[in-house]
């Protein structure tokens, strides 16, 4: 029986073409529940292993009104051992600002970064280092991931700050490995430059699992 996944979803401040991306780099191997800003039925998360937010347009005010019937239902559940999946806006959602969720450490915009190589927050193909293994990877004005609390870096950024990371039963990601091809060719800029990075979100969130 394949693990499952509860997914947030509320397009376009909560990206279906991330949400999409997602399930094709993790299909295979897990099932999904989807969820969104309505109320959830009680139960929800019985038997689901893991709560996923995607990538999207969202600041704090996006936050508390689309998630304001089921932001305790989510805390509970990882306050009770249940994981958490943040990629970008997701990665944010994790901070002191939202969820709340992280040990002295924050998620905060990467443009803003002491030495960052980008200072705007536009898509691009940007350089990042994947457990020891430089590539590059879509971004768009995701988070850095900073503090003095312990947690296992997985990638950083050109400037040395963490992308993504493991807290306890929290993964977070600043870049987006669930990125297909039409992501880039949407960009004349960017025409010709994907890799997949499928293989390296579905290792994160098999190493996820097992925490």
């Amino acid at each position: 029986m394949k693990p499952t996944i509860a997914l947030f979803v509320y397009d376009p401040k909560c990206s279906v073409q991330c949400l999409n991306g997602m399930m094709r780099a993790l299909g295979e191997y897990y099932d999904f529940r989807l969820f969104s800003k309505n109320e959830m039925e009680d139960g929800f998360f019985d038997g689901v292993d893991m709560v996923a937010f995607p990538g999207g347009i969202g600041d704090s005010e996006t936050f508390h009104t689309l998630l304001r019937a089921n932001k305790r239902a989510v805390t509970r559940y990882i306050e009770d051992g249940g994981r958490y999946l943040g990629i970008c806006m997701g990665a944010y959602w994790a901070g002191s600002h939202y969820f709340n969720i992280l040990k002295d450490v924050d998620a905060v915009q990467y443009i803003t970064r002491p030495n960052t190589d980008t200072r705007r927050p536009h898509a691009k193909d940007l350089s990042v280092t994947w457990r020891n293994t430089d590539t590059t990877m879509f971004f768009y004005d995701g988070c850095a991931l900073v503090g003095d609390g312990e947690y296992e870096i997985v990638a950083r950024y050109n400037n040395g700050d963490s992308m993504a990371i493991y807290q306890d039963r929290i993964g977070l990601i600043g870049c987006h490995p669930e990125a297909e091809p039409f992501w880039y060719n949407s960009y004349s800029y960017m025409r010709g430059r994907y890799q997949s990075h499928h293989d390296l979100l579905l290792e994160f969130v098999d190493e996820l699992m097992t925490r």
